[in-house]
């Protein structure tokens, strides 16, 4: 019978267990566990705790691998989520962008009057060639459109409209959903930012600071 139990080997498990909280004493446990091995197979029997080293090496070994794979989804994930935002906002930004277009080509067409409130969605549907950029991909996937239109803008001719104007902007969702400053999205879709459209077809991304000093009058 072998006089004593290694301590390393016990030293060796202690650590190894406790690997599961912090990866360096499962580092610990791994080269304990070896050594307390060794020594015990040097020992001549003196030495015993053979199986508790060989457990402790096993979890040791265990938690080195498991670790990293733990953390390193916890590490990615708020970089994904931000990768995610970001490309969500430009392409929301596109949006509005050929949305934009897609109301001057309608003006062009008619006499330069800006699409009737009521109906410009279907006014300009032709013109924007895809009614997947009437849809924010933040925005209820329910919704058939996620942008609102201006309603002082209904049919006004374009060369009276100032160029800073609100002309699209971001709305809880609705096909043909215009109005005023009061469809305003409560929260950012994206981040700490709206988007919108100006009449002269450029795209801002506002943030709520500044959205009391937006032109909704033509």
């Amino acid at each position: 019978m072998p006089s004593k139990t290694s301590g390393l080997a016990i030293a060796s498990l202690v650590c190894g267990i406790l690997g599961l909280f912090c990866g360096v004493t499962a580092v610990a446990g791994l080269v304990l566990g070896i050594i307390s091995m060794n020594s015990i197979k040097k020992s001549g029997g003196q030495l015993g705790g053979w199986g508790i080293a060989l457990s402790g090496t096993i979890v040791s070994a265990i938690f080195i691998v498991l670790i990293p794979l733990l953390i390193l989804p916890a590490m990615l994930l708020p970089a994904l989520a931000k990768a995610k935002e970001r490309a969500q906002t430009i392409n929301c930004v596109n949006n509005l962008k050929q949305l934009g277009l897609a109301v001057r080509i309608y003006s062009g067409d008619n006499k330069d009057q800006f699409p009737p409130a009521a109906t410009w969605c279907d006014a300009i549907r032709n013109a924007a060639g895809s009614e997947r950029i009437f849809k924010c991909p933040a925005g209820d996937p329910n919704q058939k459109c996620h942008y609102a239109f201006n309603a002082k803008l209904d049919g006004m001719a374009t060369s009276k409209v100032g160029p800073t104007t609100v002309m699209i902007f971001e709305t809880s969702g609705g096909w043909n959903v215009s109005g005023g400053p009061e469809l305003m999205l409560d929260h950012p879709r994206h981040g700490r930012m709206f988007v919108v459209a100006l009449a002269d077809g450029s795209v801002q991304q506002i943030s709520q600071a500044r959205l009391k000093a937006l032109r909704w009058d033509p």
